[in-house]
């Protein structure tokens, strides 16, 4: 039988890495890369057709052909077999040159949009911070960044820069907006608006980064198919309303990849199970969608042309439904290709198919290529193509049922393909991924296909839509379950070496097995590697009691330049104190401490870093209190804290002068000073400052008090002392050195974000903690830091190893 069809591979891989590194390197590079692949195009042509052309180069070929033995010609098949049609040994000069082919092609059409991204107008933008009045072309949904209580929404967009002033200019630009009127802006609508100029990333073919704090002046309206596309979108959250948090926000994800109702916990738990790219639009969508009405089609008994009609209608409905952003553009285009290859069993047809659609992608759009949805897109596709056949006749040869086998061979083929991209982005290596993804099988299509129902009925009969969002609940709480459950499996998720090194790494070692899988000894030698990895794992994940460690008292959240403390009141409750920048990431530490009620929740001011995390902490959990500090500034924090609270109908209240409360395991004192003011930061001097005494181990909790507070509470005798400090303002050079000799920590805790701009934590502050006996753990060192009490000793564990 022949093998698949490689001959276009080359080509769409030297598009890929010449896009690739042109973006990274720059418009020198890109024209280096292009002359090169040239003159390597240009001498694999002409010894094919000079070279090779020649008389006696023709006889010696003859010859050659003619004393071929028999083994030579089985090697030249099997050759041929594995490289594709028309591509022999001898063949690999045209591998060569299809490669270099793809490098010119890719060269070119980055290099062109390069020269337009570094034109010396724009550049001038750029540098000088210039500000002035632009006119943008939105080009996909602007999406809200994370929400952090105390500050404006702010909305990200992608969009085309048309005029800065007087200068014309046709670049993508990245705008960060705050205020009202972008929530609505829809792609291909065009806006104007004063904007401040700021440097781009890099690696991509935005010219600059426009900030504003303006609402857009609308030119005109978006095109009819954009607003139907709304309209459909809105009337499919609408439909879903009625459904519970986790079901009813993951269905408009899983349909048109609307993720702005998504759970956090919900999307951690898919993303430990790498299950991410089901809340995004693929491929698979399209394929699902279109394989319906192929199969409406098939049981109508209509034509193939009335056929392909239909199917190819149906695409470009879903992808108005979608929006035709680039990325749902691609994920029809995979998608397609994947579909033909189902409807028409023409694998060598497909994957020319699948490698043409990706050379014109990169070529129409060269940002693809660093795009990893893109590589996953062509890599999970390719997988279906390349992989799933050989591992489904494999299994069918050891007597699996076919039904079985393909179900099996689908998901570990794409998974597999897809696993070193996913581990050089995560750093992680899922265990659980695979069989994860193969319970959720069965329930994509059923949840897409009453998602789309639920979408187009909404605006003709919404009871309609709100019934077929109910059948598609089921579905969708199925996958639910499956991440929830995947995500708890004890080392279910590995550390791998992230980045490049570790993707590389990974596909190597896939390749290296998928070679050596062939023979049995080298099976048994992977089953044995393999156990013996999980094994090692689990002395440390699994029976050491893995994260949460048992008998933690507190623990110190990785929040970035934050404060977020969690102390553990018993039976999965805890008293937080401080909530951190950003919801996730309090959120995440507080699932994986599998916290699910904070009867407390103390705010000790009123500081973004310290208040902007509040709804990771109130969303998906039972909050009973709130409780600030009763400084009042600054104002704009307490009224954002009162409003988080009210939304989620939690009372909010300010804390006593003195007094305190007792949460299960945690009791809480605070500690009486006067208000400071006329200090360096009054919010930082007025922080709520509380000792926690949870089962016996007295913690001091500081806030951001610095040197004026700390000097009051000494001169007033108030005893300080404790066995674990949190250390105040995340370590700032602001401490009193009496205060920190007279708390006399064993442990200090310092909550600070990884290469913040405020010179935290201070060394002398550490060298003096340390000086004196404490264990100084930090945040942006270690991540999470628990503090433990085991058998009446002190300790620190972090979740990858514990300190004694």
């Amino acid at each position: 039988m022949d093998g698949p069809d490689l001959r276009l591979v080359p080509f769409a891989l030297g598009c890929w890495a010449a896009s690739l590194a042109a973006l990274f390197t720059g418009l020198g590079v890109t024209l280096a890369l292009g002359a090169a692949g040239a003159l390597g195009v240009a001498l694999a042509f002409v010894r094919d057709h000079v070279i090779r052309r020649h008389p006696s180069a023709i006889a010696r070929d003859h010859v050659a052909r003619r004393h071929l033995s028999g083994q030579d010609r089985t090697d030249r098949a099997a050759a041929q077999g594995w490289w594709g049609r028309g591509v022999t040994p001898g063949g690999w000069r045209w591998i060569v040159a299809g490669a270099f082919l793809g490098v010119v092609c890719g060269a070119a059409a980055t290099g062109a949009r390069l020269a337009a991204r570094d034109a010396p107008e724009v550049v001038a933008l750029v540098e000088g911070h210039v500000s002035t009045t632009v006119v943008l072309t939105v080009r996909d949904d602007p999406r809200q960044a994370a929400v952090v209580v105390g500050r404006p929404a702010t909305w990200v967009v992608a969009a085309d820069l048309e005029r800065a002033g007087d200068l014309r200019a046709d670049v993508g630009v990245l705008v960060l907006a705050s205020g009202d009127g972008w929530a609505g802006l829809l792609p291909g609508q065009r806006v104007r608006v004063p904007a401040r100029f700021g440097p781009s990333r890099g690696g991509d073919l935005r010219a600059a980064v426009l900030s504003t704090e303006r609402p857009p002046e609308l030119l005109g309206k978006a095109s009819w198919a954009q607003r139907a596309a709304g309209g459909l979108r809105a009337g499919l959250r609408r439909a879903c309303a009625p459904l519970d948090a986790a079901t009813g926000g993951l269905l408009p994800g899983l349909v048109v990849g609307d993720t702005s109702r998504l759970d956090p916990a919900v999307e951690q738990s898919f993303r430990d199970t790498g299950m991410t790219h089901l809340t995004a639009v693929s491929g698979s969508n399209v394929a699902i969608v279109t394989g319906s009405v192929l199969l409406l089609a098939r049981w109508t008994r209509a034509g193939p042309r009335l056929t392909a009609v239909v199917c190819a209608v149906s695409v470009v409905g879903f992808v108005i439904l979608a929006r035709p952003s680039p990325s749902v553009l691609r994920a029809a285009v995979m998608g397609g290709i994947a579909l033909l290859a189902l409807a028409s069993g023409r694998s060598r047809a497909a994957l020319p198919a699948l490698s043409a659609g990706a050379a014109v992608l990169l070529m129409a759009d060269p940002e693809l290529a660093a795009d990893a949805g893109f590589a996953l897109s062509v890599l999970a596709t390719a997988g279906l193509l390349l992989l799933a056949p050989p591992m489904r006749d494999a299994l069918r040869r050891r007597g699996v049922p076919g039904g079985v086998a393909e179900a099996l061979a689908v998901p570990a083929a794409a998974q597999l393909a897809c696993a070193p991209v996913v581990a050089g982005i995560s750093g992680t290596l899922s265990l659980v991924a695979v069989p994860a993804n193969l319970l959720a099988v069965p329930a994509i299509a059923p949840a897409t296909v009453t998602g789309v129902a639920a979408a187009l009925l909404s605006p003709v009969w919404p009871a309609g839509a709100e019934f077929a969002a109910w059948l598609g609940s089921w579905p969708a709480w199925w996958l639910v379950t499956v991440a929830r459950v995947g995500a708890e499996v004890p080392a279910g998720v590995l550390p791998w070496p992230g980045g490049p090194p570790g993707a590389l790494l990974l596909a190597g070692l896939t390749v290296l097995l998928m070679i050596g899988f062939r023979r049995p000894a080298v099976r048994r030698l992977a089953a044995v590697v393999a156990l013996a990895a999980v094994l090692g794992a689990l002395p440390v994940r699994v029976l050491t009691g893995g994260w949460p460690p048992d008998g933690w008292l507190v623990v110190a959240c990785d929040v970035g330049q934050g404060d977020a403390t969690v102390l553990n009141a018993g039976h999965g409750a805890a008293v937080v104190v401080d909530a951190g920048p950003l919801p996730r990431d309090v959120d995440r530490c507080l699932r994986e401490l599998d916290v699910d009620e904070v009867p407390l929740l103390l705010v000790s001011h009123f500081h973004v870093d310290h208040i902007g995390g509040l709804d990771g902490v109130l969303t998906g959990r039972r909050v009973r209190a709130v409780v600030t500090t009763p400084w009042p500034e600054p104002a704009a924090g307490r009224a954002a804290v009162t409003r988080a609270a009210a939304a989620h109908r939690v009372p909010v209240s300010d804390a006593p002068e003195s007094g305190g409360w007792t949460v299960g395991d945690v009791r809480l004192e605070v500690l009486p000073a006067p208000p400071e003011r006329g200090t360096r930061s009054d919010p930082n001097n007025n922080s709520l400052m509380l000792v926690a005494t949870v089962r016996g181990v007295r913690v001091l909790l500081t806030g951001d008090a610095e040197t004026e507070r700390q000097q009051a509470l000494l001169t007033a005798g108030v005893d300080v002392s404790a066995a674990v400090l949190k250390v105040a303002h995340h370590g700032s050079a602001f401490q009193e050195p009496s205060f920190l000799d007279a708390v006399a920590p064993r442990i200090a805790l310092v909550s600070v974000g990884e290469g913040n701009d405020y010179g935290h934590p201070s060394a002398s502050v550490l060298a003096r903690l340390a000086g004196r006996g404490a264990r100084v753990q930090r945040t942006d060192v270690n991540g999470d830091v628990a503090v433990v009490l085991a058998d009446g000793k002190l300790s620190v564990v972090l979740p990858t190893r514990p300190l004694e």
